[in-house]
Parts: C-alpha cells; structure tokens; sequence
C-alpha cells in the first residue's frame, strides 16, 4: 500500500454494531464487544462524526455498595473505535444495533418506506404496521451529521433499552439515507444521549424520557469502554448511576457551561511535561461517545503530531509563511505586537487576525457550522498558526534561527485533510504523553492509548489518535473527548447536576 492510499486508509473513522441486552437489579448496563481493527473497513466506513448512586458521595457522585438502582447495557467495540447496543421499538420489539451517541439528541433507525437507499436494504428496518403500540405523527424531517445525513419523519412508538421500556417516545423513520457511510456501517441507526437543546424537531430525547418516566432513580448514566482488543465484553452502559466496577479512585467533576452537547471547561493542554501555552486560559471542551478519536485545534494536533513523529500531508503554504514571512512575523512578536493582530499587520490576513476555520473535518458537533480551510485561505490560516508556534516558542528563549527552524519542522506535520495521521509503531515506546488538564487534574493519555492500531506482524499499521478539527469562536477553540479519551477515562454524566466526571477506568 503507497503513502497515498495508506494516508487515506489511516483518515477514515468506524462506527458500529450490535449489542446484546443484560441487566442486573434495576440497573441497567449495556455490554460493548470488541473487534480488531481492520484497515478496509476503515476506508469504507468512515462514518461517526465527524456520545451515582453510591452510600456516600465521591467528587459530587453519590456511591452505593449494591447495583440495584442502575440498568446496565452490554455494548460491543467495533475496530476498537465505536460502541453500539442493542434496542427494541414497538411491540413486539423490532430489534436495532444503535450508536449510543452523546453528541447527538435523536432516536433514528431505517424505516421499511426506505425504498431508494442502499442503506436501508441492508440494514434493519423498522415496520410500523407490525408494532401494536405505533402512532403515526408523519411530520418530514431531516438531520446532517458530518460525514452523512438522512431524512424521513417522525413516529411514535415504545423503545426498549435492555430491560427498561420508554413508552411513546418520539423517533424518526429514516427514508433516505444517501451516504455510502451508512451502507457499509455495522450499526442501524443512533440514539442520541445529547440535550434537547440540539434535537432536530425539538423532541424529547430518549433519555429525557427515561428520567420522566420514571424509569431510574437517579438521573446520571455513564460508559465504560474496554480498550482490551482481546476482551469478550467491550464494554457498559449504565442507566441510573454508575458500576463500582468499572472505575479506581474518586471521580473529578466540572459542571456544564453549555447545554446542547456535554460540553465543560478544560484546562492546560501538555505535550510530554510542557505546556503548549494555547489552553492555559482554557479550552471548551465536550465528551462525545459518538466520536472515535481525539478531536482538537491544527494548531495542536500539528505539535503533537511532530513530538510523535507522525506523517501528515506537507503543507507548502505553511513553509511559503516561514521562508518568505517567517522574520516578519518573528519581530512583530518581538516588538509587542498582539498576536491576533501579527498577521493582519503582515498583510496576510484582512480580518483583524480572526481566525479562519477548517472545514476539512465536521462532526455532528458542529454539523450547520461552515468555515475555511487551509486551502481557502492558505497564507493567513498558515500564518496564523506560525504565530502561535512562534509565541510559544519566545516563552522558552528559544533564538529566531531555532524558532524558524522548527516552525518549519512543523509545517511538515499539518495533520492530512480529513485530519488524521499515520506514525511508525516502532516509536510507540519512546513517544511522550499527552496530558489534559480538567478542573486542575491531569488526565494522563500514554502512547498506548492514543495510538491506534491494525492489522498483525510486519502488517501493523498504527494511527495517531487525534485528528484537527477547528472551531470558530465563540464556541471555539473546541476539543472533542472521543473514545480514546473515554477508552481510559470512566465517564460519568450527571444529568441532574449539569456536570461530567471523570475517573481512571478500571
């Protein structure tokens, strides 16, 4: 396989498959099996997105002995990249593999009107005259995820979730779904675990449901992932609290600052034991179940990927800013200038140094958000970056000859278009860690967990676990914890404290 085809292998996100139901008292856990990687169906099926009780408190998490006021779920692990489940709809229960997906707020599944979509014909379709307790509400509606959208409209029915059955909940029949990353997914549909702030419709979310029905005592649900490639169980779903079981030491929790998505606060960002300097005065943040990989600013990513030694696509804009602005931009910093303003006083860029947004990379996160990329605005993105890279630099004293010099290193390590970049897996050993800094704790990601990989033997292809995603202010710069964040990290979300807690994962 050349670089071309193996750069383009190595940029594409899994989603997918099914789950097997199991409960213990009331609460109610979802199991995760695990399957190993596989670079076609990677190329394939780039889907996602672009989702306590305890006898004493913990962090803010009430802790109990007993387990019998949660609902567990069994999930599986599919390429060791995304967790789905098993749910019912209708009565009798028509059985769908569903992504249980924090960064979205919808219940969708194929419908059996799916006539003209591939999908559809190879993927579970829900039959409403088959199901009892069917109401037809009919309402046309659509929903645009990063790499795909469907269509179709709303209906009502009963949704089982392992043992607890959320009665009249409102779904959509999915009709069209014209992306060739639903034809070769492993799941069905989604289930969103977002707020209704961002429900297409405005529709009460399943989960909303559950609390409203009464269905668990607590309002909290969490995930537990099994990074295990050999594993049996890839992992849990939670309804009504937590597992003891699933996590070591307390919890860290930080409120909400924005309801929509699950999004939070997040603090300095480290490369091995040194601060990048670009999150100190913080960084919003959300924990997306729905997203595979670490999703963060070119500007970062790019610098991790350097310290890593990862192989992103060449950017000639970039070493066109170094070699021809380079000094330029070097005594502007040195002489005072805001850095927001160093590069439309360079006449590189005529919007007051704002920033200029990629759009190479969408999640469902930000689906209606458009921006530029580094080819639509190459000079000042490139010039932009350089001059955060530069700042950082000026901190630690470094001189202009070794500042330029590694700006330049850095160009070469702009993470490829769709965001993600391929490393040599005999360095994984030597590699630094990276470290998030949530509510003053360092939440530590070694080489092993960061690092993706493929195949066996001499056929080992291993990928770096963060991949560029730009967001524009206000809402950015914006850091996506996908699962090889959550993989590591328990994750609890608390739904009647509007907060998120994190603890190692057991």
């Amino acid at each position: 396989m050349d670089k071309k085809h193996l750069c383009a292998a190595l940029l594409l996100w899994a989603i997918a498959c099914s789950a097997l139901p199991a409960s213990s008292g009331d609460l109610f856990r979802i199991g995760l099996k695990k399957h190993r990687l596989d670079v076609d169906s990677i190329k394939a099926a780039r889907v996602a997105k672009l989702q306590d009780r305890y006898g004493k408190h913990v962090n803010g998490i009430e802790k109990k002995s007993s387990d019998s006021d949660i609902y567990k779920v069994p999930l599986k692990n599919y390429l060791d990249a995304q967790y789905y489940g098993e749910i019912g709809i209708g009565s009798p229960p028509q059985k769908f593999k569903v992504i249980f997906d924090t960064g979205s707020s919808n219940l969708w599944v194929p419908s059996s009107k799916c006539y003209f979509s591939i999908a559809c014909w190879i993927h579970s379709k829900y039959q409403a005259s088959k199901s009892s307790t069917y109401t037809r509400d009919g309402e046309s509606c659509s929903i645009r995820y990063g790499t795909g959208s469907i269509s179709g409209h709303f209906s009502m029915d009963n949704v089982q979730v392992g043992d607890l059955v959320v009665k009249d909940q409102v779904f959509i029949e999915a009709t069209r779904e014209p992306s060739i990353t639903f034809i070769v997914a492993k799941f069905d549909g989604i289930l969103g675990l977002g707020f209704q702030e961002i429900s297409v419709g405005n529709t009460t979310p399943v989960w909303y449901n559950m609390v409203g029905q009464g269905l668990v005592k607590e309002p909290v649900f969490s995930f537990w992932f099994n990074r295990d490639a050999n594993a049996k169980e890839g992992g849990e779903l939670v309804f009504g609290g937590v597992d003891p079981k699933h996590f070591k030491g307390n919890h860290t929790c930080v409120p909400l600052t924005q309801k929509g998505y699950w999004q939070f606060n997040m603090g300095d960002f480290l490369i091995g034991n040194t601060s990048t300097g670009y999150c100190a005065g913080g960084c919003a943040a959300i924990v997306d179940s729905g997203t595979s990989l670490l999703a963060g600013p070119t500007t970062i990513v790019t610098q991790i990927n350097h310290a890593i030694g990862a192989e992103g696509i060449v950017s000639m804009e970039c070493k066109t800013i170094v070699s021809q602005y380079g000094e330029m931009i070097w005594d502007l910093l040195v002489s005072g200038i805001r850095p927001d303003q160093v590069c439309s006083q360079a006449g590189l860029c005529f919007l007051d140094g704002s920033q200029h947004v990629s759009s190479n990379i969408r999640t469902v996160v930000e689906r209606e958000t458009e921006g530029s990329s580094v080819g639509e605005a190459p000079l000042c993105t490139a010039c932009e970056m350089a001059v955060v890279w530069m700042q950082n630099q000026l901190k630690q004293e470094q001189t202009k000859e070794k500042v330029l010099e590694y700006v330049n290193q850095l160009c070469e390590k702009i993470p490829s278009p769709m965001g993600e970049s391929a490393i040599d897996c005999n360095r994984i050993s030597s590699m630094p860690d990276i470290t998030f800094t949530i509510k003053d704790t360092a939440f530590v990601l070694t080489p092993e967990q960061y690092i993706l990989k493929t195949g066996e033997g001499v056929a080992t292809i291993c990928v770096s676990g963060f991949a560029a995603l730009d967001v524009p202010p206000p809402r950015g710069p914006l850091w996506i914890l996908g699962d090889v964040f959550m993989g590591p990290y328990h994750t609890v979300f608390d739904y009647g404290k509007s907060q998120v807690g994190f603890a190692e994962a057991a």
